[in-house]
């Protein structure tokens, strides 16, 4: 890496114990925001330089908010922190014996290391999907989905090929977790209120809608009440739901089914699950099931002062031997109490284990419609819709952002309208992977 000699990271030289925290997502944030006063030196690493609020990635997607209202820039959050230091740089490596990572810029030793660096797609090996599906990690993701769609509408307007044309205005969404059900109910109203507006030429009857889970139900993690209610709601906008059902193969064209089912789709979006974002380092005997192994207090197993906090973490109990879900709920909850404990260590008192408090879940399924899981009840439509709404706004980081989604919802509610129906960059399937660069860079 020649061209990457004349960068350092330079960070000072400090008698206070070093923290270096590896991922900027909602642990990482908890946890540093948590160190603000206490005696410690903290340095955060992430590939981007801003948090993105990823449960609503798939709004980006479909043209409903513009990326920068739901990231907010990282550095800005601490910068009244004393002796905290952000660097945009790819961890390509840790030493947890040494207390030593490495980045394509050079690397930095610490006393304590805290692994937050989140979660990946999970394609179970198959690597056609890999190359073929999108998927809604990150805020580029979403974008280069948002550009594939309204260029394959802009295309189909011209396609003479019946076959072409209906490829271009299908669409496949593998996975019937919260974010396969909110894409397919946003798709739903993209197909209902705002797209026979902007292509009367069209006739939206061609537009077939497809979720596809191999699964018996939908949000296997909520209650069955909550599952058969988003089905009702999600067939409601015209989505053809198929359980018990896999993806067999795909050719970029084709989607074949386990059923033997085809689908013509140009546009595959890949929800169906997710895995621990492993670093290269991490021992073998630290590793459970594609996440790193903790205890009730967030330390590696096998590792001395190595934490891992989030989605990356995985804490069997005996209640839970599959440990805890990956979700944010989680992820801010351990972060927190991590730096409480931390704090804890420099007052020389006892530390307390982490004990998951589930305030409930929810999924959106489109206008109107959500349904809500909560520790005594279970409830949707239009009430689980607004309680969705409001937990979401308030989780949002920033105050500006807070405003322009509020806006923004409140013009898409009025007017039946998504107002960033805009191909900035067109975009084009890569038939071979990007080249590493020191900071930002594609990761499934």
């Amino acid at each position: 890496m020649e061209h990457l000699s004349h960068l350092a990271l330079e960070i000072p030289k400090t008698d206070k114990p070093r923290v270096i925290i590896i991922g900027g997502g909602f642990a990482g944030i908890q946890f540093a925001k948590g160190l603000k006063k206490a005696n410690y030196q903290v340095v955060m690493f992430d590939r981007n330089n801003y948090h993105a609020f990823q449960p609503l990635l798939y709004q980006v997607a479909t043209a409903g908010l513009e990326p920068d209202s739901i990231a907010g820039a990282l550095r800005p959050l601490f910068e009244n922190q004393k002796d905290f230091y952000f660097r945009m740089a790819r961890v390509t490596e840790v030493d947890v014996t040494n207390k030593l990572v490495k980045t394509l810029v050079g690397e930095i030793d610490c006393d304590y290391l805290v692994l937050a660096n989140g979660s990946k797609t999970n394609y179970f090996g198959n690597q056609i999907m890999m190359d073929k599906t999108f998927l809604l990690k990150q805020v580029p993701q979403a974008l280069d989905l948002r550009s594939h769609m309204l260029q394959n509408f802009e295309q189909s307007v011209m396609v003479k090929d019946a076959f072409e044309k209906d490829a271009l205005t299908n669409f496949v969404v593998v996975g019937g977790g919260p974010t396969g059900v909110e894409v397919s109910g946003a798709l739903g109203e993209l197909k209902k209120h705002v797209l026979p507006n902007d292509y009367p030429e069209l006739d939206f009857e061609i537009m077939k809608l497809h979720l596809v889970d191999a699964r018996p139900r939908l949000l296997t993690a909520m209650s069955e009440k909550s599952s058969d209610k988003a089905y009702k709601y999600i067939e409601n906008f015209d989505v053809n739901v198929k359980l018990n059902t896999l993806v067999k193969g795909y050719d970029g064209k084709t989607v074949t089914l386990s059923d033997g089912t085809e689908i013509p789709a140009r546009t595959v979006v890949w929800a169906a699950g997710v895995k621990g974002n492993l670093i290269k380092g991490i021992p073998k005997s630290s590793v459970e099931r594609g996440r790193v192994l903790v205890d009730s207090f967030n330390r590696v197993q096998g590792a001395e002062r190595v934490y891992a906090i989030g989605d990356i973490a995985i804490m069997p109990t005996s209640s839970n031997p599959n440990g805890g879900p990956m979700v944010a709920q989680v992820a801010m909850q351990q972060g927190k109490l991590l730096a409480k404990n931390f704090i804890k260590s420099q007052k020389k008192t006892a530390w307390n284990p982490f004990k998951y408090n589930d305030k409930g879940s929810m999924a959106t399924i489109g206008r109107n419609k959500a349904v809500v899981d909560l520790p005594r009840f279970h409830f949707g439509g239009f009430f689980a819709w607004t309680i969705w709404m409001f937990i979401h706004l308030i989780s949002i980081i920033g105050f500006r952002n807070r405003v322009v989604v509020f806006s923004n919802w409140v013009w898409n509610y009025l007017t039946y309208d998504r107002g960033t129906r805009l191909i900035i960059r067109t975009f084009v399937k890569e038939k071979s992977p990007k080249p590493k660069l020191p900071f930002n860079f594609h990761q499934y």
